[in-house]
């Protein structure tokens, strides 16, 4: 088995954001940020720890992917969302999330463990992809159009 120390050495050395974090009532209480995450948000450990992990959100609380989190966590299932997440500075990055519910030897939920890979770069591809897909099918449809008109 793994010790504690090298576990440690592992989480804070990952490239991801990972953090810990407590379920109290509805509100998931930070108790863990990994350096990656602190850099990744622009969040010092003193800002963030103790506090619900929603802030990340700020107001874009109405996200699809946020109520797929919300019943996961309500069932204590893994998933996997692509969320828009907030950054101290107010700038948004696109946050594959995935949070796993950690029990003890009782069964019992102690812990979610949450990581976050920025994937803002691949989420804007996608976009300008889709939008020049739109481009191509509303110019293809001009020339088949055009065509029409020439052979009347």
């Amino acid at each position: 088995m793994i010790n504690a120390k090298l576990l440690q050495l592992v989480i804070e050395a990952s490239n991801d954001g990972i953090v810990v974090a407590e379920q109290e009532g509805e509100d998931n209480i930070l108790i863990y940020a990994n350096p990656a995450f602190q850099q990744l948000t622009g969040y010092p450990s003193e800002d963030i720890l103790y506090q619900d992990c929603r802030f990340l959100q700020a107001d874009d609380r109405d996200q699809a992917g946020l109520e797929v989190i919300r019943e996961a966590v309500r069932s204590q299932k893994p998933c996997r969302q692509i969320i828009r997440n907030y950054r101290k500075d107010g700038s948004s990055f696109w946050n594959e999330l995935s949070i796993t519910p950690v029990f003890n030897e009782g069964d019992q939920l102690t812990y979610f463990i949450g990581i976050q890979k920025n994937v803002t770069e691949q989420v804007e591809a996608l976009e300008r992809v889709t939008a020049l897909e739109a481009e191509v099918a509303a110019l293809r449809n001009e020339l088949t159009q055009l065509k029409m008109r020439q052979t009347e």
